[in-house]
């Protein structure tokens, strides 16, 4: 008799507890959902129950869980706005309370995405102790994502949404905040950031495993690797992103590329389709997805640096509603951490605040190659993304290399033309075909547009826009 009824205890126990109504962490007190949108809603609870949402600013919506307990119910938001709550029933009642509308950004990369606004142990971010200072903002609603990898892909993450105060913003994500607050500055708007990063990571382990096979890349394997686990082909991405598909957003940023350098040639195919299979996973179209080009590092001995780069450049020309942020002009030769966080999140900003929230009359790019052309014993160089002009500042222009047919190539003198281009020449090349600007690990910018955003580095000998 004492077994049976241990047994019904036990049954009841587990019954009760898959019973319960289950939420993911996203959806918690303090969250951001995005603006004028259908966003989607889950969780779990009894099969064939009944589940109704509500929301303070409109009517009741209800679903039934299917025979797994899942639900999943669609709710119209309203314009930008802040101390709203949820209400959700089922076999229990949920109230989240808190709630904003606005914006919704997830931030991903890693550890240049992921550093966070206090540093790291002798590790800065200029400017840092004053933004901690003022981050107290009820309008910028943060979640940071705890890294972690999977196999498989996973329903939920660990974390929980913080209000921006001077310490929730200290641990947060350098980058992805500095994005956050330039577009709650202009916008007057809230804004909320889901930082999803891990440090030392691939792009192989963002991508889902199905993209990697028809890839030809390493497919899913068959444990974590135990050395540079962050590297596992689709890890990371069915840990830290998989679990927030359908979560309505506005975009993506993101910075990410030192761990590819040694296999930068697969990295433009590679970084197109995992941004093509992020945007499919989600349906809300062709999202803006914005990032970091590689900052200058390293030895000048090779060019994998270099070479990574020119990828990255590939990948912003040819996939559409993407945007490169130069960075030529923030990164440190001896260090893989520069600390110029806020150049980047702000260069990132102007990408969305231009093509996303229409303001047209700022720069949001540093120049890009366009055309060129030889001239006698000279190459003239045109570019985009500098409609009144480039300048160097009233510095000498450096950076610049020319060659013949032999492929060798020299230091070369520079002239900047009024047409929005550069005449480049050496005394030791008589027909030149080919420049080079900025192409090694850790060159020094000198080419800006006149708003003051950096040329990306480039070479003509192997150019295909």
């Amino acid at each position: 008799m004492k077994n049976h009824l241990l047994i019904i205890s036990l049954l009841f126990t587990s019954y009760s507890c898959f019973a319960e109504l289950k939420l993911p962490s996203f959806f918690s007190d303090n969250m951001m959902l995005q603006q004028n949108e259908n966003v989607s809603i889950w969780g779990e609870d009894e099969p064939n129950t009944k589940v109704s949402v509500l929301g303070s600013w409109g009517k009741e919506l209800s679903t039934i869980t299917d025979s797994r307990g899942s639900w999943r119910i669609k709710i119209p938001t309203p314009s930008a706005g802040l101390n709203h709550d949820i209400t959700i029933k089922g076999s229990s009642v949920k109230k989240i309370k808190n709630v904003s509308i606005g914006d919704v950004w997830l931030c991903s990369g890693q550890s240049n995405m992921k550093f966070s606004l206090k540093g790291n142990i002798n590790q800065a971010v200029i400017g840092s102790n004053e933004a901690i200072l003022n981050a107290e903002n009820k309008n910028i609603r943060l979640f940071k994502v705890a890294e972690t990898l999977s196999l498989t892909p996973e329903n939920d993450v660990a974390g929980e949404w913080e209000q921006a105060t001077p310490a929730s913003v200290a641990t947060f994500g350098a980058t992805c905040y500095f994005f956050g607050k330039k577009l709650n500055d202009v916008l007057d708007s809230p804004v909320g950031l889901i930082l999803s990063a891990y440090g030392a990571s691939s792009a192989e382990a963002w991508t889902p495993n199905e993209v990697l096979s028809t890839l030809g890349f390493t497919p899913l394997e068959s444990d974590i690797r135990k050395v540079r686990p962050q590297t596992t082909p689709t890890a990371l991405y069915n840990a830290m992103i998989h679990p927030f598909i359908g979560y309505t957003i506005k975009g993506f940023t993101w910075y990410q590329g030192e761990n590819n350098r040694p296999r930068a040639s697969q990295y433009t195919e590679l970084f197109s389709a995992m941004i093509h299979s992020w945007r499919n996973k989600w349906k809300q179209g062709s999202l803006p997805f914005y990032f970091a080009q590689l900052a200058p590092y390293g030895n000048n001995k090779d060019i994998d640096g270099a070479l990574l780069r020119e990828t990255q450049l590939q990948t912003m020309l040819n996939v559409e509603n993407t945007g490169m942020v130069s960075l030529m002009d923030s990164g440190m030769c001896n260090f893989i951490h520069p600390p110029y966080k806020k150049v980047v999140g702000d260069r990132l900003a102007y990408w969305a605040l231009a093509k996303n929230y229409n303001y047209n009359a700022i720069a949001y790019s540093g120049p890009i190659l366009d055309t060129f052309e030889t001239l006698d014993n000279k190459m003239s160089i045109k570019f985009k993304y500098a409609d009144y002009g480039l300048t160097s500042f009233g510095k000498k222009l450096t950076g610049f290399s020319i060659a013949g047919k032999d492929k060798v190539f020299h230091p070369a003198e520079v002239k900047i033309e009024k047409n929005k281009s550069v005449t480049v020449w050496a005394k030791k090349v008589k027909k030149p075909v080919a420049v080079r600007y900025g192409f090694e690990n850790c060159p020094v910018a000198t080419l800006y547009n006149t708003e003051g955003l950096p040329a990306t580095s480039f070479r003509t000998d192997n150019w295909a826009e």
